[in-house]
C-alpha cells in the first residue's frame, strides 16, 4: 500500500527540484534554501515515512522503500525528470534514486551523506543505533547537538535549539530507528562509479558523521563530479548555513557544464 506522505510545493520557477531531508526530520528543515531557490525552481519536498506528518509506518524499512515514496510522489505531482537533492540519509536516497532510475535525475545534490564508512566509522554509527532501538532517543539527541551545529552557532539561537529540541522529542522512537538503521547499514560506495549525472558533492569541514573523507570518496568514484568542503561547519549545514548551501546549489544546477570537476 502506497505511504501517505506530506509534502509541500514552493516557487515561482519552472525547473523541477525535489528535496529530501535526513532522519529524525522533516521538511521545514529546508526552509532557507527553499526561500533562496524559490525564483528559479518548483521545488517538491515531504516528510519521509514516519517522520513529521506523514504516516507512521512502523516495522523494517529498507533504502528502497523510501525511493518508492519519492518517485509515487514525483509521479503524483508531475515531475517526470528533475533535479535531486538529499541531505544525510536523504542523499543516500538519492544515490540510490539515481541508481536505480537514472532517467528521472537531470543532476544529483549530496549534501553531508556517507559512502565508504571505515570499520570505526561504521562501529560508532551501530553504536548510535543501539542506543536508538534501548529506547534512548532523548540521549541520542542531546549527545548529537555537539556534532551537528557548532557552539557559537548554538549560543547565538536558543530558542531555535529548543524548538529543535522539541521537533526531535515529537519523533516516534519505533519509525526514527527504523530510519536510522537505514543511515547506519546502507552503503554505496561500491556503486557510485556507475552514477552518470552531474553531481555537487558537499559537507562541512568539521562534520565528523558525514566528514570530508567520505566526500572526497564520493567525488573520486563519481566521474565530473564537483566537490566543496564548507569551511567552519558541522552537519547541519541547512540549518546553520542555509543561503549558503542554495548558493552552491543554484549555481550547480543552473550551470551548462556537464562535466565540473571542481574540488575544494
Amino acid at each position: 500500500m502506497p505511504v501517505a506522505l506530506h509534502h509541500r510545493l514552493d516557487g515561482t520557477g519552472t525547473r523541477p527540484l525535489v528535496l529530501v531531508h535526513g532522519v529524525g526530520s522533516y521538511l521545514e528543515a529546508w526552509d532557507g534554501v527553499v526561500a533562496a531557490l524559490a525564483p528559479q525552481f518548483r521545488i517538491l519536498r515531504f516528510d519521509l515515512r514516519g517522520h513529521g506528518q506523514s504516516e507512521r509506518v512502523r516495522g523494517r524499512y529498507e533504502i528502497d522503500d523510501f525511493v518508492g515514496d519519492l518517485l509515487r510522489l514525483a509521479d503524483h505531482e508531475g515531475f517526470g525528470r528533475f533535479d535531486l537533492a538529499g541531505f544525510s540519509l536523504g542523499g543516500l536516497i538519492a544515490q540510490r534514486t539515481a541508481l536505480t532510475h537514472g532517467d528521472r535525475v537531470r543532476r544529483l545534490v549530496l549534501l553531508s551523506t556517507v559512502a565508504g564508512r571505515t570499520e570505526d566509522e561504521q562501529e560508532r554509527v551501530r553504536d548510535r543505533l543501539a542506543a536508538l532501538q534501548r529506547g534512548e532517543a532523548g540521549s541520542h539527541y542531546d549527545a548529537s547537538v555537539g556534532r551537528w551545529l557548532t557552539e557559537a552557532f548554538q549560543a547565538a539561537n536558543p530558542e531555535l535549539l529548543q524548538r529543535l529540541r522539541e521537533r526531535n522529542a515529537s519523533n516516534d522512537p519505533d519509525c526514527y530507528a527504523a530510519a536510522y538503521r537505514v543511515l547506519a547499514e546502507t552503503d554505496l560506495g561500491d556503486r557510485l562509479h556507475l552514477i552518470r549525472q552531474p553531481t555537487l558533492v558537499a559537507t562541512g569541514a568539521d562534520d565528523q558523521g558525514s566528514n570530508p573523507r567520505m566526500a572526497r570518496f564520493m567525488h573520486e568514484r563519481i566521474a565530473g563530479s564537483r566537490l566543496e568542503i564548507l569551511p567552519g561547519l558541522r552537519h547541519s549545514i541547512l540549518v546553520e548555513a542555509p543561503e549558503l548551501v542554495a548558493g552552491l546549489m543554484r549555481d550547480f544546477l543552473l550551470s551548462d557544464d556537464t562535466k565540473t570537476g571542481a574540488a575544494a
